[in-house]
């Protein structure tokens, strides 16, 4: 078998038209285009990926995130470069994200370069950049903590 990426991932917004308000001014200044944006799912397209975000059922209203819960954890966009991290990070910053970490260097993987932050509904997303192979270059070990 052969996979050639992570097709698309689908968010449960607790808030709906706060989590569709910030993912429609995130994802199309990162590239990605919008393909559905109705009272159900706001869904874009781009760079072999695509994210989704969907109302949630009733019962569910409101509620947050919670990283530490089964469930996602978070999910994380690579970048071709670092500067590519850091306009990300000036855009996340404009439009009032939770930042969790500003770009810089971290342990997981050989040049690894990412910025972390939250959506309205504390659901943590990170964008990053690994140069090369990253973890799977002769001799890289993946460092988790």
């Amino acid at each position: 078998m052969d996979i050639s990426g992570m097709a698309h991932v689908i968010l449960t917004a607790g808030n709906f038209r706060a989590s569709t308000s910030f993912y429609r001014k995130l994802l199309p200044a990162m590239g990605l285009t919008v393909v559905s944006d109705t009272d159900e799912i706001f869904y874009c397209v781009g760079a072999r990926t695509a994210l989704g975000i969907r109302r949630p059922d009733a019962a569910y209203v409101d509620e947050r995130a919670n990283q530490w819960r089964v469930g996602l954890h978070h999910y994380c966009f690579r970048a071709k470069d670092r500067k590519t991290v850091d306009e990300v990070h000036a855009l996340l910053q404009s439009i009032g994200a939770k930042i969790i970490h500003p770009p810089e260097d971290g342990p997981w993987a050989p040049g690894y370069y990412s910025v972390l932050f939250e959506d309205p509904d504390g659901i943590r997303g990170e964008v990053n950049h690994v140069p090369g192979k990253g973890v799977l270059a002769e001799g890289a070990e993946f460092r988790p903590q």
